[in-house]
């Protein structure tokens, strides 16, 4: 029971809970189990279904629960937690038997993070015989092709006692590069024309051009060709730092939507009796994902400065110049041809687990003791980023008087250097040595250890007129600590606009928990079964001391199936190694800067850690029913709502969401937002913060529905099974003590926090004894691309995508165990909304058909 310690037979926590089985998650073939989980209403996706994001965290797949952050849903192997930090990408999706959904806070039970619930994995330990399965996978638009293997083995020995699985997966995906492959989505941007702020289609930059581009001066305007010789900037229509239409360069142009990504993931287990009552368990998991791509620019977007002297401009050039009076101009590039990194990463998980569970009193008391250790490798090589000093010598280059050659200035007067010049004016015109001076490989080496353990005993001490009372107890304790250490180019802040960080830090809690529960009453009218359930957990953390996490919370029948639940919690959640030591984070994001008409920048970002975080505390209601007719079987309905407010959230702030904070009067959010000489946006600082709180409420419901086919058809096979999910938000607000922000309904930008008032999925399937089918809707109500600003087009009207999925079993012709399947995901190829970038509901990728085949022996 995964929204509770007490595991008695039939017991029925008060907190919601869904089970998803391993056929739920197989549903349209999704490439690992958080994508499959993304499609529930309940969860914000941190981007769309088949969507990586391309910055240093690139390739992980977390979970994300009422959109209220990763770091606030806790993920469990079979009530254990997992190294590699809410990555599902680690765990084998070929041994997981189910998947338990806590949709409210279970901090009592489980410990910090649990604040919108826990995702608890559980695996087929017992699985017997072999399976095989391979998978392939391309787009409507003939990329992201996908190759997908998996396998499992499992056999019993010494005559039952115990039972050895192993299993694994591995994935080969080709992502999709460009952005702009997909015209809804690559150089899309919120510009401000004429007083008007819109998503605009084809928005580059306006500061930079191919081959360099003079910005000052009696050539401003002029960009210059690969010859070096000028030609006219068609910036198309000037906005801001942005030009739509013309020839503005963008990113977009080059860098992947889909991140490519090599991976694998393995799991061993093995389990032992080693008396009647006593059994020892044993599994090691190990993942690794990896892979070099292009990744962005490192570019000059109006800040060099050009002497009259620099050994590389013709004579012409030169001469107007003169002629004008100018000594200098200030200059633009777009670096793709001298300075466009790739990224070489590699994610490597190790987790082994020893554990004992045994049983004392007759049956009546069960014990657990478990410890884990896990290790998170995250390296990072970035090659291709300008060096600071090289590049600003290289650049300053004039004529040797001696031999009339261009050379570096710095080199007439030091002997010693060995700079390099280099030509800037023209596609192409730097040379190899000269690229091969200026530019290094930022680059982190980082390990992320987990060490957690704990004892548990659960039993039913005595009974009550009603029923056996039923408690369980435990201690445990966890450390973990993170080691990153930086190249020693970062180290030095040798480059130009980004380095990587060294950071070093550790925190250990000792944590010791209870839980009630009590039959009160039953069989009475309307009380049929009222029963109240109690959790408490004291948790000590070396870091920010002592801190209460509680619930309490009560279920009742009130008729024959109906039954209702209530509770009410006090969850908490202390700041997480990455977000009090994490490393500087890079990224891009175009930003719609008020402070400037609305004009829209190209803005570098930067994340971090903050050591002096405070914890969290959320205060989380939920009450509702279930409802199975007896009269009906196999029909089920269940209605929750629920309430979550967090003090002292830990968080990030949305670039956007910080020049917007900053402007509407939060001076100490200004701090975070950079700002040239011009009042120009260069920077902002999204590291984390404690807010003044979150909030959000809403209603969840379910209705599923099986039956014999023969009921509907008669004379047909097999089963039809029907099940319908929503998630009505009503609020989602952030309130920073200055502005309170409402998210309901901004849910086209992927960086905000924004959630639709509305999602359903309803699934239709068939299984009968040779083929079976599913159709599934997945239908988002209609909001706006950002709420937080002002855009003229703004509005996003509702969605729904068809996936349909198709299953047949060979065994009725000879072939036993083979099972042959295909899906196409976005069935009718639905364009997304445009400028849905990195979106968390919308499919940027277009139909998406997988074929495949199953053997099991």
């Amino acid at each position: 029971m995964t929204a509770s310690r007490i595991d008695r037979a039939g017991f029925e926590a008060p907190t919601p809970t869904v089970r998803l089985t391993a056929e739920d998650l197989s549903v349209g073939a999704r490439p690992n189990i958080a994508a499959a989980l993304n499609d529930m209403p309940q969860f914000r996706a941190t981007t769309s279904p088949q969507t990586t994001g391309t910055n240093t965290g690139a390739g992980v797949a977390p979970v994300d629960l009422r959109g209220l952050g990763v770091s606030r849903t806790l993920v469990l192997i079979d009530g254990r937690r997992v190294s590699s930090d809410n990555d599902l990408n680690s765990i084998p999706s070929v041994l997981v038997k189910s998947a338990d959904v806590v949709t409210g806070g279970a901090s009592a039970a489980w410990g910090s993070g649990a604040v919108a619930g826990v995702v608890n994995i559980g695996l087929d330990r017992y699985f017997t015989g072999g399976k095989l399965g391979a998978e392939y996978g391309i787009s409507s638009y003939d990329d992201a092709e996908q190759a997908r293997f998996e396998g499992a083995w499992g056999t019993s020995f010494a005559d039952g006692r115990g039972h050895f699985v192993i299993g694994g997966e591995y994935l080969d995906n080709e992502g999709v590069v460009p952005k702009a492959s997909r015209p809804n989505i690559g150089r899309w941007a919120t510009v401000n024309i004429g007083g008007e702020t819109r998503l605009t289609p084809d928005v580059g930059f306006a500061n930079a051009a191919y081959g360099g581009l003079i910005m000052s001066g009696v050539n401003n305007g002029m960009a210059f060709n690969s010859d070096g010789s000028l030609r006219s900037f068609d910036c198309g229509t000037l906005a801001g730092t942005n030009c739509v239409g013309g020839e503005g360069p963008s990113n977009d142009d080059l860098s992947p939507l889909v991140t490519p990504q090599q991976r694998y993931a393995a799991l061993a287990s093995v389990t032992y009796d080693i008396a009647d009552n006593l059994q020892f368990t044993a599994d090691v998991r190990h993942s690794r994902m990896w892979n070099n791509y292009i990744w962005f620019g490192d570019h000059d977007r109006g800040d060099l400065t050009i002497g009259i002297d620099n050994a590389f401009l013709s004579d012409d050039i030169r001469a107007q110049m003169l002629s004008a009076g100018e000594t200098s101009f200030r200059f633009g590039r777009f670096n793709s041809d001298l300075s466009y990194s790739t990224i070489d990463f590699e994610r490597v998980t190790t987790q082994a687990t020893l554990a004992l569970d045994g049983e004392f009193g007759g049956g009546k008391w069960r014990w657990s003791a478990y410890y884990s250790h896990g290790e998170y490798e995250n390296n990072i090589d970035t090659p291709g980023f300008l060096l600071g000093t090289e590049f600003a010598q290289a650049v300053d280059s004039v004529t040797d008087p001696v031999t009339g050659d261009p050379i570096c200035r710095v080199a007439l007067t030091d002997p010693t250097s060995t700079c390099v010049p280099i030509n800037l004016f023209g596609f192409g015109a730097p040379s190899q040595e000269a690229i091969d001076y200026v530019t290094g490989t930022p680059s982190q080496r980082a390990t992320t250890k987990l060490d957690v353990g704990g004892v548990s005993v659960r039993g039913e001490p005595f009974s009550l007129p009603a029923g056996e009372v039923s408690v369980a107890f435990g201690v445990e304790a966890r450390k973990e600590s993170v080691d990153q250490v930086a190249g020693e180019l970062d180290r030095a802040g040798a480059f130009k606009t980004f380095q990587f960080s060294s950071m070093a830090g550790e925190y250990s809690v000792k944590e010791a928990f209870a839980e009630v529960l009590v039959p009160v009453v039953r069989d009475l009218p309307v009380l049929n079964d009222l029963q109240f359930n109690a959790a408490a957990r004291i948790s000590d953390y070396d870091t920010t001391g002592s801190i209460w996490s509680w619930k309490v919370g009560a279920t009742n029948e009130f008729f024959p199936g109906f039954r209702g639940r209530i509770t009410q919690s006090r969850d908490i959640r202390s700041a997480g190694l990455s977000e009090m030591f994490t490393t500087t984070t890079t990224g891009w994001n175009t930003i719609n800067d008020p402070a400037n008409g609305g004009q829209s920048f190209y803005v570098l970002n930067n994340g971090g850690g903050n050591p002096d975080l405070t914890p969290e505390t959320a205060d989380t209601f939920t009450a509702g029913f279930t409802y199975a007719p007896p009269s009906i079987p196999g029909l089920n309905l269940s209605i929750d709502y629920y309430n979550i407010k967090i003090d002292d959230v830990i968080t990030t702030i949305a670039p956007q969401d910080l020049v917007t904070r900053c402007y509407n009067g939060n001076a100490a959010l200004c701090d975070k937002v950079d700002r040239d000489a011009d009042g120009f946006l260069v920077r902002t600082r999204s590291t984390y913060v404690n807010l003044a709180e979150y909030q959000t409420d809403g209603v969840d419901a379910e209705v599923s529905y099986s039956s014999p086919a023969d009921l509907w058809v008669p004379g047909a096979t097999g089963r039809l099974n029907l099940h319908l999910v929503g998630t009505w938000v009503n609020s989602l607000t952030t309130d920073d003590g200055v502005t309170e922000i409402e998210y309901v309904k901004s849910q086209g930008y992927s960086f905000g926090l924004g959630v639709p008032e509305l999602r359903v999925n309803a699934s239709l399937d068939w299984k009968g004894e040779v083929f079976g089918a599913n159709v599934r809707a997945r239908y988002i109500s209609a909001g706006d691309y950002n709420s937080t600003i002002a855009i003229a087009n703004n509005h996003i009207d509702a969605f729904t995508y068809v996936d349909l999925g198709l299953t047949a079993d060979l065994t009725t012709y000879g072939a036993d165990g083979v099972e042959l399947y295909a899906n196409a995901t976005n069935l009718f190829d639905k364009d997304p909304p445009v400028g849905s970038l990195y979106s968390p509901y919308y499919d940027v990728i277009g139909r998406y058909v997988t074929v495949g085949a199953r053997y099991r022996f």
